[in-house]
């Protein structure tokens, strides 16, 4: 019995393990992905939005460089938290954000960004990045002091 007990323990450990390394891999620092010598200001309509954890993304078709991008914010309830909802992102939204391009530099299937501040079409200008992150502190964060 003791056998048993000791088989499911380590396996109900490794299972547990495992869970917690994908999401650590998943959630990862901004220094790993994006590039904070690599500043962005992008305007244009909202494509597609995904409101997923650990991060939501907002696509856009920029009108300046006519590429698509997909941007990076906090989590779902970061956003809501500063403002931005499922009303404020729809499609075809016309949205300004300020953020930080990816190192890759790569544009396939879309160029990707970190978005610090996104300033709505009412001319709200608020928040979207995550936290503690070790994105630089440019005053976006009202967190940073």
């Amino acid at each position: 019995m003791k056998t048993k007990i000791a088989i499911a323990a380590g396996a109900f450990a490794a299972l547990a393990l495992g869970a917690t390394a994908q999401q650590a891999f998943a959630h990862h620092a901004f220094a790993a992905e994006f590039d904070a010598t690599a500043p962005v200001l992008l305007r244009g309509k909202v494509t597609r939005v995904e409101w997923t954890n650990p991060h939501a993304w907002v696509h856009l078709m920029d009108e300046k460089s006519s590429k698509g991008w997909m941007v990076e914010g906090g989590t779902p309830n970061t956003l809501l938290r500063s403002g931005i909802n499922r009303d404020s992102l729809k499609v075809g939204t016309e949205i300004i954000v300020r953020g930080y391009q990816s190192k890759d530099r790569l544009c396939t299937p879309e160029c990707r960004a970190n978005g610090r501040d996104v300033t709505l079409a009412n001319g709200q200008k608020v928040f979207m990045g995550s936290s503690g992150t070790g994105a630089p502190k440019d005053g976006s964060d009202p967190t940073d002091k």
